[in-house]
Order: C-alpha cells, then sequence, then structure tokens
C-alpha cells in the first residue's frame, strides 16, 4: 500500500503533501505508532491555577482537568501540525479539535470508567467548555445506552476469527479513508488527542500505550497535585507520536500549553 492509493480527503481530514520526504517515509519505516511513540514529561506548578479555580465565580465550579482541556484545546489550535494523524502510510490534517477523556460512572471501585469525545472550539469561552463538558458528563453517566455501547454489543456477537475479520476490515477501511464520517465522529479512538485524569483517582501520571485502531496521536495523563518545596504541583506525561511532527514542535507546544495552564486568567481563560 502507498500513499498514493489512499484516499486525499477522508471524512475527518484532509492529506498533507508540503512535508519533507524523510518524514514521508517514516510511516513506512515507523509502521505504528507505538513504534513511533516520543514520551515526555513535565512538572507544572498550579498555585496560581488553583487560585483561579477556587475563586472562580460562575457555575459549575471548575476543576484543573477543566484548565488542562481547554489549555489543550488552544494549545492544538496554535500548533495545528500537533493535530495531524498518519493512516494509510500519509499524513493527514484532522478537520476540527476532537478530544476524547475518561470518566469513572461514579467513584466506586467497581464502577465502569465511560469514555466521552468532543469537538471543541478554540473560540469557546472556558465557563462555556465547562458547561458544555458538565453537561455530557451528566449524560455519560445515566443508565442510557451510548452509541459505543451499542456498536460493541454488536461487534461482541462475533467470537474468534469472524471478529478478527470485521476488525481487520475496519483497518483497511481506515486506511483507504473509507470510513464514514458517523463512524469516525462517534468512535473515542479518532480524535485530535486522548486526555486521562489519573489524578482524580488519587493515582500519579503514567505513560500511557498509543492506539493502533483509530487516529490518536497524542495521549496524555494527569496526575495528582503534590507538595513540592512548598507549592502544588502535578505532572503531565505524554505518549506521542512522532511521525506527525518532530519531537521539538511537540516540545515548544507543551511549554506553550504549560504557561496556559499556570496563569490561565492571564491566558485568556476569563
Amino acid at each position: 500500500m502507498t500513499g498514493a492509493t489512499v484516499r486525499k480527503k477522508r471524512a475527518d481530514g484532509r492529506a498533507v503533501d508540503d512535508v519533507p520526504a524523510y518524514r514521508q517515509i517514516m510511516p513506512y519505516i515507523m509502521r505504528g505508532r507505538n513504534e513511533s511513540a516520543v514520551l515526555l514529561e513535565q512538572k507544572i506548578d498550579v498555585s496560581t491555577t488553583l487560585r483561579f479555580v477556587e475563586g472562580f465565580d460562575e457555575d459549575p465550579q471548575p476543576r484543573v482537568f477543566d484548565v488542562l482541556m481547554w489549555s489543550a484545546v488552544q494549545t492544538l489550535s496554535h500548533f495545528p501540525k500537533l493535530n495531524r494523524f498518519v493512516a494509510g502510510g500519509r499524513l493527514y490534517q484532522r478537520d476540527g479539535i476532537w478530544l476524547s477523556y475518561s470518566a469513572k460512572k461514579e467513584m466506586a471501585e467497581a464502577a465502569p470508567v465511560i469514555v466521552l469525545k468532543r469537538q471543541f472550539d478554540p473560540n469557546e469561552s472556558f465557563s462555556e467548555m465547562v458547561r458544555a463538558m458538565r453537561s455530557q458528563l451528566a449524560g455519560g453517566r445515566t443508565s442510557e445506552r451510548s452509541y459505543t455501547d451499542d456498536e460493541l454489543d454488536l461487534v461482541l456477537r462475533l467470537k474468534g476469527l469472524p471478529l478478527r475479520m470485521l476488525l481487520g476490515l475496519e483497518r483497511v477501511g481506515d486506511a483507504f479513508g473509507l470510513l464514514p464520517r458517523s463512524y469516525v465522529e462517534n468512535d473515542p479512538l479518532f480524535a485530535s488527542a486522548f486526555v486521562a485524569n489519573l489524578g482524580s483517582l488519587g493515582l500519579d501520571a503514567a505513560y500511557h500505550h498509543l492506539y493502533e485502531y483509530g487516529t490518536i496521536s497524542m495521549f496524555c495523563t494527569m496526575g495528582r497535585v503534590h507538595d513540592k518545596d512548598g507549592a502544588p504541583n502535578l505532572t503531565l506525561k505524554y505518549s506521542y507520536d512522532e511521525r506527525v511532527e518532530d519531537g521539538f514542535y511537540a516540545h515548544e507546544a507543551i511549554e506553550y500549553l504549560r504557561g496556559l495552564i499556570e496563569d490561565p486568567r492571564s491566558a485568556g481563560a476569563v
């Protein structure tokens, strides 16, 4: 399969042609996301961030995780090359900023984890984003079945070889850009990035694998807040597909994100 055999326009993006030859060949040398993964770690002082969320005078009350999500949207808008993905040996620019994130249905050990996905507008205000995310989260925590639940029930009626064949067909459809918009927009693994708040579970940040299924090029985990030298700090850990853009670009992007998180008011969150 070569880049010339796949579509220039997909339901979720368009092919990027103005890239140097060494980047065009990378998907053939490093065929999977985990083979191409670069791991980055970031320590962030959240002293000002905590004062910002605690002093926020609108409902619902935001959390540090909301600041991270808002900052991620602004960063992807400012560094658009991060919002790319590799499919079928070709690099694509994604249409829109889509973030997937996880949450517990309820704070109980046996409660299942739900995965939510949303398209984010960088022009949306911080308070508007928080309200929209709370509404989405409330819907996800009801007993109503989601699109993903119904999709998995249908797929898992198959077992063994038939299931592997079906998923193989999906991978071929993805490689050739044949999956319909309704499929990719509802699947949380077709997104700009996945953000997981491990701190909400009392855990530290961890490097997470990148999914070979779907088109997510970056996974970010946020750990719990620690006291460091008398100041509250948290750690972010990233797994990043280097085939999308070089590590220096990614480093510059997350340093930009750091500035937004550490002082969201000055960065325009209100």
